[in-house]
C-alpha cells in the first residue's frame, strides 16, 4: 500500500460522515462515544495485517520424524469480515496435516487461523491461504482445511437467508491423492462426538 494510512482522528471522523449519511447525529446522547469505538473494533478486526504466518505459527518442532496419522485441530472458531460489504462472518475452521519432519504447537495453528481471518476476506480465499502457509512452513505430505461459516451479507441483508452455512476446502498432497486419507478428514473433522 502506497497510500500514507489515516491518522485515527480521520478514521473517527470517517465514522462520523456515514452515521450522519445514515441519518443520525453523531453528536446525540448515545452516539459521541461510538466513532472512537468503532475505530478501536477495527483495529481488533484487522490485526491480521499487522503480523505474518511465520509469527502466528511461532516454533516450528524439527526432526519429528514421519508419522503415519494426521495431526487434525477442529472447530477453531474463527470470526473474519467480508471485503465486499464488511459484513461478519463466523465460522469454524478444521485443520489437519500429515506430519513429515516438522510439527507446530496447536495453538500456533489456531494463530495461523486468526492471521488471516483477522483481515477483509472471502472464505475462500481465507480457506487456501491457511492451507498453503501450512504447507509452506511445515512441508508436510500432506494438507486439508475445511471451513463452514454463517455470512451477515445472507443471513442479515441481500437475501436474508438465516441459517445457511457456507462450506469450503482445500486439499494438498496426500489429502488430495488419497481418497481414504480425504475420507478420514471428512469424517474426523465433522463428528459431534470427535472420535
Amino acid at each position: 500500500m502506497n497510500e500514507r494510512r489515516p491518522s485515527r482522528r480521520q478514521a473517527e471522523q470517517a465514522v462520523a460522515t456515514l452515521l450522519r449519511w445514515i441519518g443520525e447525529n453523531p453528536a446525540r446522547p448515545g452516539l459521541g462515544a461510538t466513532p472512537g469505538l468503532v475505530v478501536d473494533a477495527w483495529l481488533e478486526h484487522g490485526r491480521g495485517y499487522r503480523t505474518t504466518p511465520e509469527a502466528a505459527l511461532g516454533q516450528i518442532l524439527e526432526g519429528a520424524g514421519p508419522t503415519e496419522g494426521m495431526v487434525l485441530l477442529r472447530d477453531i472458531r474463527f470470526e473474519s469480515h467480508c471485503e465486499h460489504h464488511l459484513a461478519p462472518f463466523v465460522g469454524l475452521v478444521h485443520v489437519a496435516y500429515l506430519p513429515d519432519r516438522r510439527v507446530a504447537g496447536i495453538g500456533g495453528i489456531a494463530r495461523l487461523v486468526d492471521c488471516f481471518a483477522k483481515r477483509l476476506q472471502i472464505q475462500e480465499r481465507l480457506t487456501g491461504q491457511i492451507a498453503m502457509s501450512l504447507n509452506e512452513l511445515l512441508q508436510p505430505k500432506g494438507v486439508a482445511v475445511a471451513i463452514e461459516a454463517t455470512h451477515h451479507c445472507l443471513t442479515t441483508r441481500g437475501a436474508h437467508k438465516p441459517g445457511t452455512k457456507f462450506v469450503t476446502t482445500r486439499l494438498l498432497g496426500a489429502f488430495r491423492d488419497d481418497p481414504d486419507l480425504r475420507r478420514d478428514f471428512s469424517t474426523l473433522s465433522t463428528r459431534p462426538d470427535g472420535i
